[in-house]
């Protein structure tokens, strides 16, 4: 098997912590995974933090790369043009190499051209800015990330590791992303079209909110989990579970339900042999064409293309 090269592209005002996501996630997979850093001149860049980072190539790496990604920077350095030495450096990047960004890293791909007539978003406190900027761009202020095939773009902070993550999980499948997951000690699937968390309240820690019925869900994902079950096993009422559950997770409960079945359903896929019916009584849908359904409605394709597809790819992550 081939080691994939994702080259990050650093820019003055970078944020340290997403400018790490890619070498903590892909690099969570070292033999499948080659993660290289690089600046528009090799040389030190400044992060939004009171120190700056030395990076070890210059642009010309972005040649070698398998898939470009581009963290963010400060929001005092976005600009509707591209920042000083991007264009240069983004012209070494092959035609079809994939490309992904992280936050205000949209503004670069949009302001280079590569996201006109494309689905994308980014954090949503810049959305109406990016919007005025950019009108050609199909811009959902509303997703953690939007995979449009080759380009791929993402919101603030933590959408990073979801939209890396997403990317494992396409390349090699849902139990090696679900050991990524496990070692990096994150949620394993966010949906790319989960809504962001605009201006939320953080729910108090407590006794009251709903992670242990989560627990108790998955552990009965072959029962038909209603939302008067769930609730019932919270002990709330319908119309406060389901608050509490949307507070706490983003989405509604019977989206969550959905994910989690389908997600259980791609791991026994790739390591069982099970026929499609057996599984989907397994995860909690009705029939083989229910599980067809929403695998197709997830990820593009069928039961069977996906076992072909991932068969025999699991393999243990390195820490």
């Amino acid at each position: 098997m081939s080691v994939h090269r994702v080259v990050v592209l650093a820019l003055d005002g970078v944020y340290p912590f997403e400018l790490g996501i890619p070498s903590r996630v892909f690099g969570a997979l070292r033999d499948r995974y080659e993660v290289v850093t690089c600046s528009v001149d090799g040389g030190p860049v400044a992060t939004n933090a009171d120190f700056s980072v030395t990076v070890g190539h210059g642009p010309e790496v972005l040649a070698t790369a398998d898939t470009v990604l581009l963290p963010p920077f400060d929001l005092s350095r976005i600009s509707r043009e591209l920042p000083a030495g991007a264009a240069e450096a983004l012209s070494w990047v092959r035609p079809g190499t994939r490309i992904v960004s992280i936050c205000t890293g949209a503004f670069v791909l949009a302001a280079a051209g590569l996201l006109d007539g494309r689905p994308a978003t980014t954090h949503w406190a810049v959305a109406a800015v990016f919007r005025s900027w950019y009108p050609e761009v199909a811009l959902d202020p509303d997703v953690l990330f939007v995979d449009d095939g080759d380009v791929l773009t993402s919101a603030g902070a933590a959408s990073g590791v979801d939209v890396c993550l997403h990317l494992v999980r396409r390349d090699h499948g849902a139990a090696v992303a679900n050991h990524v997951a496990r070692v990096c000690v994150v949620p394993p699937w966010r949906d790319g079209g989960q809504a962001q968390y605009i201006e939320h309240p953080v729910p108090p820690v407590s006794a009251n909110g709903t992670s242990a019925t989560r627990q108790w869900a998955l552990e009965h994902l072959h029962e038909p989990l209603t939302l008067a079950q769930l609730a019932g096993h919270a002990r709330m009422s319908l119309r406060t579970f389901a608050r509490r559950f949307g507070e706490e997770v983003g989405i509604s409960p019977g989206r969550w339900v959905i994910q989690q079945r389908v997600s259980r359903a791609q791991f026994l896929l790739e390591t069982t042999d099970l026929a499609v019916d057996d599984i989907a009584g397994q995860v909690g849908f009705a029939t083989g064409t229910s599980l067809r359904e929403h695998l197709h409605a997830a990820i593009g394709v069928t039961p069977m293309a996906y076992r072909r597809t991932f068969r025999g790819t699991t393999a243990p992550a390195t820490v």
